[in-house]
């Protein structure tokens, strides 16, 4: 196999350019050369994805079986449009990293790849899309529906459509693993969000990668949702950060609307808590059909620290800064409960 992956230094694009060289396949990259050194036995091209002429000269490297992209998620539909006529004769299949957010009913339904998508054009600039009161939908769903059809109308059935939830794993840039891990190793009573039963469905960033390939390698087209099978409940994640850290922590379980009360903010402050019924029920049936193979997540907890404590250093990103509750804020409600 001949791949293109757009991006190729961090996270999931270096999982699948490491992945795809350990199999003998032949990796080209495309990137800014920005957030990371190139991996070791790649093809790097760098160059600017919105613009034409670069993308006119990465055309000239193909052609490829395959491209993976890994880098659009803040970009207009009308760039992903770009990229997708410049290199449509170039290749044969795109493989898009997506969300789940492009669909319609996230997160408050439950969902399968049937599930009705948000609506936005093709050629839609940044300026499409709109977030509601609630919170959803969300203008970055809009935006990712809309390079979701850009694929589409360059690619046909040769558009592959993965759409994970969250994704975990060493090398995490986002921060809400890491938080976690940091914070059941320094121990002593830990804000948990009730009920300790619910169950979350995190995939690894590796297993992301190995389906991506596959994908990649195949005759299929259209969506996949990537989130895992089997998932975790919130109280075994803890538990296993737990172990895996060796912290002398215990998990008080709080009820959602006493955190609400004391202004904890779903998602970020208490990573991966979000209390709106789809947002942990997300199919992945015809993913696992295909073919996704997902390891435990206790794996993941795992080694994620042994890269974290082994003085791992994710990519700098905004996002972050915005993850974890700051250490005075869970005392003082602690100390209320």
């Amino acid at each position: 196999m001949r791949i293109l992956v757009i991006g190729g230094t961090w996270f999931l694009g270096k999982a699948i350019a490491e992945s795809a060289l350990s199999r003998g396949w032949d990796v080209t990259t495309f990137n800014r050369g920005r957030s990371g050194p190139d991996v070791p036995g790649v093809q790097p091209v760098h160059g600017d994805r919105t613009v034409r002429e670069d993308l006119q000269k990465l055309a000239q490297r193909g052609p490829w079986d395959a491209v993976i992209d890994t880098s659009s998620s803040e970009l207009a539909p009308r760039d992903v449009l770009l990229a997708t006529t410049a290199l449509q004769a170039r290749a044969q299949r795109w493989v898009h990293i997506s969300t789940v957010s492009v669909y319609e009913g996230w997160p408050h339904e439950p969902l399968t790849e049937d599930s009705p998508l948000l609506k936005c054009p093709a050629d839609a600039d940044e300026s499409f899309g709109y977030t509601g009161e609630d919170g959803s939908p969300t203008k970055y769903g809009f935006q990712k529906a809309g390079g979701e059809r850009a694929v589409t109308e360059a690619f046909g059935d040769g558009a592959v459509f993965l759409r994970p939830g969250v994704i975990l794993g060493p090398g995490e840039y986002v921060g809400r693993l890491p938080w976690w891990l940091e914070r059941a190793k320094r121990g002593g009573r830990i804000l948990a969000p009730a009920p300790a039963e619910q169950r979350i469905q995190p995939v690894d960033v590796r297993d992301v990668a190995a389906f991506a390939l596959q994908q990649a390698a195949a005759s299929s087209s259209g969506g996949f949702n990537v989130t895992h099978p089997e998932g975790i409940s919130f109280s075994g994640f803890l538990d296993e950060c737990l172990r895996t850290t060796e912290g002398d922590g215990t998990p008080l379980w709080v009820d959602p609307t006493v955190l609400a009360s004391h202004g904890v903010k779903q998602w970020t402050e208490l990573p991966l808590w979000r209390t709106h019924a789809g947002v942990w029920a997300v199919d992945s049936q015809r993913a696992v059909d295909a073919g996704l193979l997902c390891r435990s997540i206790a794996d993941t907890v795992r080694d994620t620290w042994q890269w974290w404590a082994a003085d791992g250093r994710p990519v700098d990103h905004p996002r972050w800064a915005e993850h974890g509750i700051p250490a005075e804020k869970e005392a003082q409600i602690l100390a209320s409960l």
